[in-house]
């Protein structure tokens, strides 16, 4: 189990970013994480994968856990090793590469499978192994986040993290995307989904965390979250009450928020 225990990250010293967060990832489950932009998500994705400090943040308080012991502080390229892969917003692909180059530097970590995995991506991603000859930057930006996605498991991970994949897709792209995360999810491989499409997270997901300014407010089943009426306000743009209507005042979720 991947598991974050009261973990505070601290940028530049002086901006405390996040405020005592602590989940959970079982194996080969989906989680998903919501919460608004600047409520601190992609924050704990890179204290999950050791990016912080490529942002000049630190983490000051708490562990990161992998199956009980503490991986706290270990560079990016061991978490790797160790089974924990990230596919960070935006993509970030080698766009003057092509699509094969691409994947097979994300298994760099994992050359003797080399083979194997890329036939594993390929197999999973059809639209890839088409263009496997063809330039990354030519992509279209559904096939951009799949390519990202299939490096991403090309180091064959037991935990994935996904930051925001159906940013800036259409709504067909989108049920795309989900469909692969299931899939993926299928082959035994436990899902962290850091998303602002709320519903689309929580219909994969067993269980979902809310995060604001920082904390954890509220965790819950994901069917339940579905359910919740202030989730279904605040984040799935419904209200029970004038949805979206001139007498509907917005208020933080703060009003109705338990902190963990």
């Amino acid at each position: 189990m991947l598991q974050v225990h009261n973990l505070e990250v601290v940028y530049d010293d002086v901006m405390l970013v996040l405020r005592g967060v602590s989940l959970a990832v079982p194996p080969g489950d989906i989680v998903a994480l919501l919460g608004a932009n600047g409520a601190g998500k992609s924050t704990l994705l890179r204290a999950l994968t050791g990016l912080l400090d490529v942002h000049r943040g630190r983490i000051a308080r708490g562990t990161v856990t992998l199956d009980g012991q503490p991986v706290t502080g270990l560079r990016p390229a061991q978490l790797v090793k160790r089974g924990i892969t990230q596919v960070m917003e935006g993509r970030r692909i080698f766009g003057e590469l092509t699509v094969e180059e691409n994947l097979r530097l994300g298994g760099h970590t994992n050359p003797r499978q080399l083979r194997q995995r890329l036939g594993h991506v390929f197999t999973l991603f059809p639209v890839l192994a088409d263009r496997r000859r063809g330039t990354a930057g030519y992509l279209s930006g559904g096939e951009q986040q799949m390519l990202a996605m299939g490096r991403a498991l090309m180091s064959d991970p037991r935990y994935l993290l996904l930051d925001e994949p159906s940013l800036g897709l259409a709504p067909r792209l989108v049920d795309q995307v989900r469909d692969l995360i299931v899939e993926i999810n299928r082959s035994g491989t436990g899902v962290l989904l850091v998303e602002q499409n709320a519903t689309m997270a929580l219909s994969i997901a067993s269980h979902g965390y809310v995060m604001e300014t920082g904390k954890v407010v509220l965790d819950k089943p994901a069917a339940e979250l579905l359910a919740d009426e202030d989730i279904r306000e605040f984040y799935l743009g419904l209200s029970a009450v004038g949805a979206g209507g001139d007498g509907a005042q917005r208020r933080s979720f703060r009003d109705v928020k338990h902190y963990k």
